[in-house]
């Protein structure tokens, strides 16, 4: 989010601090740290202008895993204390690290104003689809009839939709990735950096204890090709395995549908091409789930305006050129005073 120039070209190694993870064995987090310092030395910031925040939950471990300034802060509060560190200095790159829980239950009206305000942040969610910290209760984002501690018999809950909740909350850049896909993630953290203004970006994660394989159906290998759709700003919406599957509005019910190219006359020309400035082809992306359609993955929404930290500072330029003069001491005592006599 910053021009800041680095001193001397950047490894993974310099962000990558000496305390030894303790995420369990083979979770989703393992991969995303690794890939997080890979994009950082290729953004090139100094470690020194670079801060993580955190609330609480497996992902809020993260700033001990970086050699940056960092803050474990309180459950759900992190993006409101990242708008403090933000306004407070703005040659900042700030990132916020939470879970599904952390960001959407407790931290979700939190979450909602720094993506309205559209502060410049990069957000992380990283979304497991349970409460992974305290043993496996179900989360904002678990699916109806998840079985766990909280929900016995199987939630009954309507999960929310990450990124068509940034979406709804005003938020200008939308994206989404997989924990583990090495090549696709730094693409779209670059992305999140380079946008002037609130980044919001949802990371499928895996949680091995907890909800192992939650997103087998989308993230398979063997399968990926035809059950996820990787968005690029102007080209086709299309993927499968030979490349023949594309999305189509279908007029009659102004949705989206899943076509095949060459079948029942359809043709390259009826698939829909991306354009990441449209909010409405955004939210309609968001809104594609398995089996049924394949997952939107990559930058769903790009569309920048001026952000909140970037306002608030000509406010006080502003200020500053009225009342050039001007000190607290002044403040205090100007307007009504009043003075308290002794009996």
């Amino acid at each position: 989010m910053n021009d800041i120039a680095a001193a001397a070209e950047l490894t993974p190694k310099d962000f990558t601090s000496d305390q030894e993870i303790r995420w369990c064995p083979g979770c989703g987090d393992y991969a995303i740290v690794k890939i997080v310092r890979k994009a950082l030395a290729e953004i090139g910031t100094p470690t020194e202008n670079v801060v993580f925040v955190s609330g609480i939950g497996c992902a809020a471990r993260f700033p001990y895993y970086m050699a940056t300034y960092g803050f474990h802060t309180i459950h759900g509060r992190a993006p409101a204390i990242a708008t403090g560190v933000k306004l407070a200095n703005p040659d900042l790159d700030v990132w916020v690290v939470g879970g599904d829980g952390d960001m959407l239950s407790i931290g979700g009206n939190h979450t909602l104003h720094a993506v309205r305000r559209n502060v410049d942040l990069n957000i992380l969610l990283f979304n497991n689809e349970i409460y992974g910290l305290t043993k496996g209760q179900y989360s904002p984002t678990s699916r109806e009839g998840t079985r766990s501690p909280s929900t016995p018999m199987g939630s009954v809950d309507h999960p929310v939709s990450a990124t068509s909740f940034a979406l709804g909350a005003g938020a200008h850049f939308v994206a989404r990735s997989v924990d583990t896909n090495q090549k696709h993630m730094p693409m779209v953290l670059k992305r999140a950096h380079d946008h002037k203004g609130a980044s919001f970006v949802e990371i499928f994660q895996n949680c091995i204890v907890y909800n192992d394989g939650v997103f087998n159906d989308f993230t398979e290998k063997k399968t990926a090709p035809d059950t996820q759709l990787h968005v690029e700003h102007g080209k086709p919406l299309i993927f499968g395995a030979e490349g023949n599957k594309g999305i189509r509005v279908n007029h009659d019910i102004l949705d989206l549908e899943v076509v095949t190219v060459g079948e029942n006359g359809v043709t390259m020309d009826d698939v829909l091409v991306h354009d990441e400035t449209n909010r409405t082809l955004a939210g309609w992306l968001a809104r594609m789930e398995a089996p049924d359609f394949p997952v939107a993955i990559g930058v769903l929404y790009c569309n920048p305006t001026e952000s909140y930290d970037a306002a608030v500072g000509q406010q006080i330029a502003d200020a500053k050129k009225k009342a050039p003069q001007a000190s607290l001491n002044s403040l205090l005592q100007s307007g009504h005073t009043w003075t308290v006599e002794p009996h």
